[in-house]
């Protein structure tokens, strides 16, 4: 596996990858029902921007996951998002991805935040050790389709 910067001609594939992991619903805050071309098109419009970073790993040319990180409403935080396809779930690319991300930081970035559903636990355990800190939960704090509202793990990397 490896880790590059995304191109606008990933688009297509990160679609098609994201929508894999949307449409088990248990991931990512994006609900299934998404479409392939939805998907493409934040890529596009992330890839585009120029004060975002998205990333792909790749398996044998083929686009297996990705992490975008874009700035928040705060200046100097940056906040992630990750996703990898089931079948290549714990064989590091994860861990790749966030270094990846790590090293991309601008010097002015102090902070690195990202949301993660409680139940991630692999997820979470991945960002504690590559420096990641709890600092709260959002109580019920993301609405589903079906009426529920979910929690969010709040997380967070401090840079001198």
């Amino acid at each position: 596996m490896r880790v590059r910067e995304a191109t606008a001609e990933d688009c297509e594939a990160l679609g098609r990858g994201m929508k894999v992991v949307v449409d088990e619903g248990r991931w990512l805050a994006t609900e299934p029902g998404a479409s392939v071309e939805e998907l493409s098109e934040r890529y596009r419009e992330g890839i585009a921007a120029d004060d975002h970073l998205v990333f792909v790993l790749e398996e044998g040319g083929d686009v297996v996951g990705s992490l975008g990180m874009h700035p928040t409403a705060t200046p100097g935080v940056l906040a992630i998002g990750m996703w990898i396809l089931p079948r290549w779930r714990g064989r590091g690319g994860g861990r790749m991805l966030v270094e990846a991300a790590l090293a991309a930081r601008p010097a002015h970035v102090h902070k690195i935040e990202l949301e993660a559903f409680p139940d991630n636990e692999p997820a979470i355990a991945l960002y504690e050790a590559m420096g990641f800190e709890r600092e709260g939960l959002r109580r019920r704090h993301l609405p589903r389709r079906d009426g529920s509202l979910r929690d969010c793990l709040m997380m967070a990397r401090l840079f001198e």
